[in-house]
């Protein structure tokens, strides 16, 4: 017979331990250990073993292609890879009004529209809540059913007595198991149940959709198990401030990673966003210091984003250096590189950069474009309108070339910008009318930057 007993999970890294800790062996967080209850298999009779598990050969097995199911909505079917799997259990996290159940509804909307049945199990909001955006969005369709309960038990009963073709769970911290104790957001109870929910998924054939809070550091709140688990990890980025919201792959079993979708807010919910550059770019009317277009490959699409740099007299003993969707530590190191190995100085000096469209950036190509931006900023000197560029900067100055250049020149020519700074291997051919500045160290980027009418 199985005994119960208790032990004490950190909530932070799910680490347990049989007392309570201040602060976690494991992860050093404070005060994150809670008490849960455990259950302990006794110990097996003699000889006792389990039936021997079945073997099937790598080479009969199947090699029919997963069934999709479109999405409705463009461009999170290409960040799925063409629509959810059958089958498959996806997880979507994102801060508190990103518009994580939004698209949700308008994705249940699609499906309901094209014939499949959906179950929404509404954890956080009412009906009456859910019908509301619903109906703001135009996603109130026939055959959404809507389940307010947080009892995942519940949840599987429903499912298993008339399976739908995708199940909604909003969300799965407020998820828990009754067989559990501890509170609905705990280590335990939201592996618990996710791992039913996954049971369900693959048992049925259930296309089942989580939705997921994240921590301050923008991290998915829960054990790192979750993620795990799971068949697809998506996460909702943008800043409320701004229209635009970019929903990211960064696990992906039956598709590409890293493939991202872009969206606009709007009354009608989140629209796809079929051209982004041109939305992006859209603002540039004349040249001005510290601007330059960037070409980023997200996934295997090529992006054109604006990097903005502001460079200004400090009056304070340690200088500002604040970046808005480029990592910090990449922003210092472009400018010591800058200060060592191009000759200019910004000991005196504020300086402020930010990727326009709250879009992040955080490719090693970003270096080059954020060293034009600063160096035109510093100098007072405009970049012209056409300029696109990117590149890797390494520590001793010099520029290296990055992967996907044709692809990168291909779509800054189709929006018009032909004049490329980058370092070009002699294998890559570019596009008709592109002009190439070769730029092989940042004395380079200094100098052509300092030029006039560059």
């Amino acid at each position: 017979m199985a005994r119960a007993r208790t032990v004490w999970r950190c909530q932070s890294c799910g680490a347990s331990a049989p007392k309570w800790y201040g602060r976690c062996p494991d992860c050093g967080e404070f005060g994150t250990f809670v008490e849960e209850a455990a259950v302990v298999n006794g110990p097996r009779g003699a000889g006792a073993l389990p039936s021997p598990a079945a073997r099937i050969p790598l080479s009969e097995v199947g090699h029919a292609e997963e069934s999709r199911t479109a999405t409705g909505v463009s461009e999170l079917d290409r960040v799925l890879g063409g629509g959810f799997v059958t089958g498959s259990l996806v997880l979507l996290g994102g801060e508190p009004g990103i518009g994580k159940s939004t698209i949700l509804l308008q994705v249940a909307a699609a499906v309901a529209r094209s014939g499949g049945r959906v179950l929404y199990a509404c954890g956080e909001e009412s009906p009456g809540q859910v019908g509301m955006r619903a109906r703001r969005t135009g996603s109130a369709a026939e055959g959404i059913e809507l389940i307010p309960e947080t009892d995942i038990a519940a949840v599987e009963a429903a499912v298993r007595a008339q399976p739908p073709e995708l199940l909604v769970v909003d969300s799965i911290q407020t998820a828990f198991d009754p067989e559990l104790t501890g509170a609905p957001g705990s280590v335990g109870q939201v592996r618990a149940a996710t791992a039913r929910l996954m049971r369900i998924a693959k048992d049925l054939g259930v296309t089942t959709v989580l939705v997921g809070h994240v921590t301050k550091d923008g991290a998915i709140a829960g054990p790192r198990v979750l993620e795990h688990m799971v068949d697809t990890v998506l996460y909702f980025e943008g800043d409320r401030d701004h229209a635009f919201r970019v929903v990211r792959a960064v696990k992906n079993r039956f598709g590409p990673v890293s493939e991202i979708g872009i969206f606009e807010m709007s009354e009608r919910g989140l629209l796809p966003v079929g051209d982004p550059a041109a939305m992006l770019l859209g603002d540039r009317r004349s040249p001005v210091p510290g601007s330059v277009v960037m070409a980023t490959m997200e996934g295997s699409r090529p992006l054109l984003v604006e990097i903005q740099a502001l460079v200004t007299p400090t009056y304070l003993q340690v200088p500002r250096r604040l970046a808005t969707g480029i990592e910090a530590g990449r922003l210092l190191q472009v400018i010591a590189v800058l200060e060592r190995r191009g000759g200019v100085s910004f000991s005196g000096y504020d300086v402020y950069v930010s990727v326009a469209g709250g879009v992040r950036v955080a490719e090693p190509a970003v270096d080059l474009p954020l060293a034009v931006a600063l160096a035109s900023a510093l100098k007072d000197r405009a970049v012209p309108l056409d300029v696109v560029a990117f590149g890797e900067i390494a520590l001793t100055g010099l520029v290296r070339p990055v992967a996907h250049t044709e692809a990168r020149a291909r779509e800054a020519a189709r929006q018009g910008l032909t004049r490329l700074v980058a370092s070009v291997p002699a294998s890559v051919t570019l596009p008709a009318g592109v002009q190439h500045s070769t730029v092989a160290s940042v004395t380079d980027l200094v100098g052509l930057v300092a030029q006039d009418g560059r």
